[in-house]
C-alpha cells in the first residue's frame, strides 16, 4: 500500500508518560449524544479533490471517509489508541473472507445504504469505483494499489492490459473482460482475484481509491469536486476551492446501516483558505463565530505550549500521533556506511531530544527509534542498539573506531529545508560533532525527494533526511515501500529506498510476512523485522509527529484518530445545543 492512509500500541517508544498509562486522544470536555447544531470545519487547505479515486491527502480522504464516502471496511472510531486499528466492515457486513493462499478475498454489501438520490449502493458500484483508478490519464493524484495487486494481466511494458472504463478502441473490450475477471459482481458479493498473496487486503479497501461510484454520476475530467454521498451528509450547493462548502444530511442514510459513524451535527460548515495561526487565536478567543469552531490544522508550536498551560484552553483540545515519523537513511553506496558500525555509530550518536526541542517540543513530535508509528499494532518499544533519545558520544566514536574510521569522520547530509527544520538539523550536527562526525548539511527546498532519488544523489550526499506515514493499521505500508530492493532499487534510480538498501534476506523475509494471514502473528513479524533494520542501520529514527486541535466551547466529543492519521475524529464529533 502506498503512502505521503491498534491493539498492542505502546504510545511512545520511550515510556515514562502520563499518556502511556492512561491513553486517550479525547478532548475532557463533556461528551453528548445530542444530534444537532451546526459545527464549523476551519482550515488553511486547499483541498485537492473530493473524488474518491483522486483523493491523496491523508486529512482529505479521513474527513472523507466519515462525512460523506463509505468503503468495504473502515476503522472503528475510538478515544483509546490501543482501539483505532479495530477493523469493521463499512459497506460490507464484515471485514472479508480469504481464500486459503491469499489471493482472492470476498465481501457481501449490507442491505439498506443508499446513495443521496435514495438509489442502493450496489456490488456494481463498487466495481465500477475501482475500475476508474485504473484511467491513469484521466483519474490522477490517489491511490494505485489497485494496479499493484488485483489480478488484471499486464502489457509487455508492464502497464495493465485494462485501460479504465472510459477507453475505446479495439483493446477495450478485452481489457474489461480482464478487469471483470479480477473484481467480479454475483447479487451483493464482490470477489476479487489479486496478482498474488495479500494477506491485509481487507486493510486495503478501507481507502477512498476502493469506493464505490455510481457510474451515472460520474463527470470524469469535470469532476474534482463533485460529490455524490453514500454517507451521512451531502453537500448543500457545488463546493467552492479556496472556500470550501457546507455539508447537510443526506436524508437517505441510515445509521442502522452504520456502525462506524454517529453523524450527530446536523450541518457541517467547512471554510478552507484560513492560515492556521488565524484559525487557532479565533478558536482560543471563544466568541459567538467560534464557539461551534474546531481546527481542522494543528495548532503553531507557539500556540501550542499556551493552550497546554491555560486549563480553559487544554480542556477543549487533543493531543495526537499523527503517524508521520522523520527518519535518517545511510547512504550504503557511501564508502563510509558502507561499513556497519558506521551506520550504528551514527544512530548511537543522534540526539532525538535535541530534534524534538528544535521541533517545538513534545507536543509537536516525540523521539523515536521506530519507524513504526506508536498507534499501530506492530509498534514496539525494543532499542536494538541502546541508542536512546539523548545520543551517546563515547560509544559512537567505540563504534566509528571498530569500523576502522578516523576521527573525524566526514559525512554529507541532505535535508529538506524550512526555518524548522534548519533548527532541528542544526540540534543533530551539534551531537554528530561530539560524537566524531564532521558534517556537512545541505538544505534543499525545491523538489526535493525527486532530487535525493536520482542517481547521482548517491554520490552526493551519506545521508538523507526522509518522513514516511503508513496508510493503514498495518507495518506492510511502511517496510515493502522503503526497504525491498526488489521493487525500488533499479538504473533509474532507488525508488523510495533512497540509501540503496539492498538485501536479499530482508526482501525474502517482506514476501514471507505478507503471506501470513492472522493479523497478530503479522504485525508481531513486522515488529521483529523492524528491530532487524534496525540493528544493520537501514534506517534511524528520529521523531513521531504530533498534533494538537483546539476547539470552541461549544464543541462536545472532541477527539483524533492515530490509525487515519492523528485527525480529528468526525464520527463521533457534536456540538452543544
Amino acid at each position: 500500500m502506498a503512502a505521503a492512509i491498534v491493539a498492542a500500541a505502546s504510545f511512545a517508544v520511550f515510556g515514562g508518560n502520563d499518556e502511556a498509562e492512561n491513553p486517550s486522544v479525547a478532548a475532557a470536555h463533556d461528551r453528548t449524544d445530542e444530534r444537532g447544531g451546526t459545527l464549523k470545519a476551519l482550515s488553511l487547505g486547499p483541498v485537492l479533490s473530493w473524488d474518491p479515486q483522486r483523493i491523496g491527502s491523508r486529512d482529505d480522504a479521513a474527513f472523507a471517509g466519515r462525512i460523506f464516502l463509505r468503503t468495504l471496511t473502515a476503522y472503528q472510531p475510538s478515544t483509546d489508541p490501543r482501539n483505532q486499528s479495530r477493523l469493521v466492515g463499512d459497506l460490507a457486513t464484515d471485514t472479508g473472507t480469504p481464500s486459503q493462499d491469499l489471493k482472492s478475498w470476498t465481501f457481501t454489501l449490507r442491505d439498506g445504504v443508499a446513495w443521496e438520490d435514495g438509489s442502493p449502493v450496489t456490488c456494481e458500484d463498487v466495481s465500477y469505483g475501482i475500475s476508474r483508478t485504473f484511467a491513469t490519464s484521466v483519474i490522477t493524484g490517489g491511490s494505485t494499489d489497485a494496479l499493484a495487486v488485483l489480478g488484471v494481466a499486464k502489457q509487455p511494458n508492464g502497464g495493465s492490459v485494462y485501460a479504465g472504463p472510459y477507453a475505446g478502441g479495439p483493446y477495450a473490450a478485452a481489457g474489461q473482460a480482464a478487469f471483470d475477471k479480477a473484481v467480479s459482481c454475483r447479487g451483493k458479493t464482490i470477489t476479487f482475484t489479486l496478482s498474488s498473496p495479500v494477506s491485509d487486503f481487507n486493510e486495503m479497501v478501507a481507502q477512498p481509491a476502493f469506493a464505490p461510484f455510481k457510474k451515472s454520476a460520474d463527470k470524469m475530467g469535470d469532476g474534482t469536486f463533485t460529490v455524490f454521498s453514500n454517507g451521512p451528509y451531502k453537500l448543500s450547493a457545488p463546493w467552492r476551492t479556496s472556500t470550501g462548502g457546507a455539508w447537510v444530511r443526506n436524508p437517505h442514510w441510515s445509521a442502522s446501516t452504520d456502525e462506524v459513524r454517529k453523524a450527530y451535527p446536523d450541518r457541517i460548515e467547512y471554510q478552507e483558505g484560513i492560515e492556521t495561526q488565524t484559525v487557532a487565536q479565533q478558536i482560543m478567543a471563544d466568541g459567538d463565530n467560534s464557539r461551534a469552531a474546531v481546527a481542522l490544522g494543528s495548532a503553531p508550536p507557539a500556540i501550542q505550549q499556551h493552550v497546554l498551560t491555560v486549563d480553559a484552553l487544554k480542556e477543549r483540545s487533543v493531543t495526537a500521533g499523527t503517524g508521520l515519523v522523520d527518519y535518517l537513511v545511510p547512504n550504503y553506496k557511501s564508502p563510509t556506511f558502507a561499513k556497519i558500525e558506521a551506520r550504528q555509530a551514527l544512530s548511537v550518536a543522534t540526539n532525538r531530544a535535541a530534534y524534538v526541542t528544535a521541533l517545538g517540543g513534545g507536543a509537536t513530535s516525540r523521539p523515536t527509534t521506530s519507524l513504526i508509528p506508536s498507534a499501530l499494532p506492530a509498534s514496539h518499544t525494543e532499542d536494538p542498539l541502546d541508542a536512546g533519545t539523548g545520543g551517546r558520544a563515547g560509544e559512537a566514536k567505540v563504534l566509528l573506531g571498530k569500523a576502522g574510521l578516523t576521527i573525524p569522520v566526514p559525512i554529507r547530509v541532505a535535508y529538506r529545508s524550512s526555518p524548522v527544520a534548519d533548527k532541528a538539523m542544526a540540534s543533530l550536527v551539534a551531537g554528530w560533532t561530539e560524537a566524531g562526525f564532521a558534517p556537512t548539511v545541505t538544505p534543499l527546498k525545491d523538489e526535493y525527494f525527486t532530487t535525493i532519488s536520482r542517481p547521482e544523489a548517491a554520490g552526493a550526499y551519506d545521508v538523507f533526511w526522509s518522513n514516511w506515514a503508513p496508510v493503514g493499521a498495518s507495518a506492510s505500508t511502511i517496510f515493502p515501500a522503503l526497504f525491498d530492493s526488489s521493487i525500488n532499487v533499479s538504473a533509474a534510480g532507488p525508488g523510495r529506498d533512497y540509501g540503496y538498501f539492498n538485501d536479499p534476506k530482508v526482501n525474502a523475509e517482506i514476501a514471507r510476512i505478507n503471506t501470513i494471514s492472522d493479523r497478530v502473528e503479522r504485525e508481531d513479524a513486522w515488529a521483529a523485522l523492524d528491530v532487524q533494520l534496525q540493528t544493520q542501520g537501514a534506517y534511524i529514527g528520529l521523531a513521531e509527529r504530533r498534533a494538537l486541535y483546539i476547539a470552541g466551547s461549544d464543541v462536545r466529543n472532541l477527539s483524533a484518530n492515530e490509525v487515519i492519521g492523528g485527525v480529528v475524529e468526525f464520527a463521533d464529533i457534536a456540538v452543544r445545543q
